[in-house]
């Protein structure tokens, strides 16, 4: 497994890695097992030039080696004077990883060179590298287009490359166009042509970036790189975290040391996290919705077999796990498997009662799979438990909009408008009644002041509940201004974080319905 995340990956849109960032995710791909971790490009900008120089103080790597990228020398250039080769042995790794066109028509168009010296810039560049001491791998970019217009230039390429000493060649989809079949087929061609192991490396325009390199693999490949999440450029890359369980659990063939697949979802978490993206759910294998099960048919199937009902593996083998959600196209077996999951108990009767009663609820806009706080406070409810924190009199909300004016015309058109949100809450706590008033950044920031000032001291653990964040989506938008809305709040207390669901045709309500919920959720775990 080689992979190139901290290069090719970061070219994704939306990523742009720290030097930092890029010491973490190294540090994660070493915990997978990756036997490569291609690090940058170290002449492409400083931030590539660090890693290099601070990868071996910093990084304690046990499984993977670092490996520096570049390109072939120029045309007609001189290997020996060459700055991007000289960078590569400069870097302080032991493996170069180069890339150079077996595309014919790369060469005569992109390059403006002969095809006998695109043969000779990958030759020269091989064995200056191998000169120098390093292990080289060969990127033979755009292969499968040029293998299908030209494949004895494209063979020449890789001749060349084997004879100047590369370890592996790698046959390259860099425009992510071809299709398994073929990558199959010319893979095979190229493992009974050469000596040297022959490894892939697909991009994802086609969407068959993990289904070539599987095919690949099928036709005789042992080198295979991709990225953490299939990350890259346009599209992305092979993903890993698809590619190494379709190898290892469904063909039996080993990528990773051993026990090192069950880190897979923790691993492609992680990284996401540094990278700042949101982890994709529908991602096979690591998603939080691979192993998720929503219809009525599917929980009952698993309630009554098991997961081997509706997954094709046990979803704990790469660090997953089986989730149920609850929606009105599921039944009371997967009310109690839900309940049982959130560690509930509810009989029969209460499990039924709650399906219909989320049926209703469902119908005018909640979504409980993406709010198991309101969910689990729902269940505790059906089973006969009552929040006893405090009660609701009542809240009022107002927003004053004032603009510095002289006569009622504005003494400054450039001014900004002020605006100030004041919120008034009573609650009670048993037999006390509480009043309190907050101030904030819009209704529902006063309103969490309010409420929080009104219950101050009384909960202590309230303290460390903070909302993190707040979404809102209109369900009708036919409707304009008047519109029902479903408001989604995640809130954390520095260990635990979770969700809760509000919905009305007044924002400030279904806001004050999640923001409730919330705090009730947070003291509860709490132990209030």
């Amino acid at each position: 497994m080689f992979d190139t995340t901290l290069r090719d990956g970061a070219q994704f849109e939306g990523i742009s890695l720290t030097v930092d960032d890029k010491l973490r995710v190294a540090e994660q791909l070493d915990r997978l097992g990756v036997r490569w971790i291609e690090g940058g490009y170290p002449q492409a900008n400083p931030r590539d030039a660090e890693f290099f120089q601070r990868a071996p103080s910093e990084l304690s790597l046990e499984t993977a080696e670092l490996v520096a990228f570049g390109s072939t020398r120029r045309p007609a250039g001189k290997v020996d004077d060459d700055t991007t080769l000289r960078a590569l042995v400069d870097a302080g790794v032991g493996t170069a990883c180069i890339v150079g066109k077996s595309w014919d028509f790369h060469v005569t168009q992109a390059l403006g060179t002969t095809l006998d010296e695109g043969v000779a810039m990958v030759g020269d560049s091989v064995a200056f590298l191998r000169g120098e001491g390093l292990r080289v791998f060969f990127d033979a970019e755009h292969f499968f287009d040029g293998y299908r217009t030209n494949p004895e230039f494209a063979l020449r390429v890789l001749e060349a490359a084997a004879m100047g000493g590369a370890e592996c060649v790698v046959l390259c989809d860099t425009n992510g166009g071809a299709l398994p079949h073929e990558v199959q087929a010319a893979t095979a061609d190229v493992v009974a042509h050469l000596d040297v192991q022959v490894g892939i490396h697909t991009q994802n325009d086609g969407g068959c970036a993990v289904a070539n390199s599987v095919a690949a693999v099928l036709g005789g490949a042992t080198h295979l790189q991709g990225t953490v999440n299939g990350y890259g450029e346009r599209t992305g890359n092979a993903n890993l975290m698809t590619a190494i369980p379709d190898l290892e659990l469904k063909l039996g063939i080993t990528c990773l040391p051993e026990g090192r697949i069950e880190r897979l979802t923790s691993v492609s978490r992680h990284v996401a996290e540094l990278v700042n993206l949101p982890p994709h759910p529908a991602d096979p294998y690591v998603g939080s919705s691979a192993f998720a099960h929503k219809g009525g048919l599917h929980t009952s199937g698993l309630g009554k077999a098991g997961g081997a009902t509706y997954e094709h593996i046990d979803p704990a083998v790469v660090g997953n796990h089986t989730r149920v959600l609850v929606s009105d196209l599921g039944g009371r077996a997967g009310m109690a498997m839900k309940a049982a999951e959130l560690g509930v108990e509810l009989d029969g009767a209460a499990a039924a009662a709650l399906t219909d009663e989320l049926k209703r609820r469902e119908a005018l806009g909640f979504v409980y799979e993406a709010a198991d706080a309101s969910l689990e406070l729902l269940m505790r409810e059906a089973g006969g438990w009552r929040q006893d924190l405090f009660s609701l009199e009542g809240y009022r909300v107002t927003t004053y909009h004032r603009h510095a004016t002289r006569g009622g015309t504005p003494i400054d058109d450039d001014d900004e408008a002020m605006v100030d949100t004041e919120a008034s809450v009573k609650v009670w706590v048993g037999d006390e009644r509480l009043v309190a008033i907050g101030e904030g950044n819009g209704p529902v920031n006063a309103l969490d002041h309010a409420l929080r000032t009104a219950l101050n001291g009384r909960y202590p653990a309230l303290a460390r509940i903070h909302l993190i964040d707040f979404r809102v989506r209109v369900l009708d938008s036919s409707s304009t201004t008047g519109a029902v809305v479903r408001v989604l709040v995640d809130s954390t207390d520095g260990e635990h974080t979770w969700t809760t669901i509000g919905v009305d045709s007044n924002i400030i309500e279904a806001s004050w319905q999640a923001l409730v919920d919330s705090i009730v959720y947070g003291l509860v775990h709490a132990g209030a």
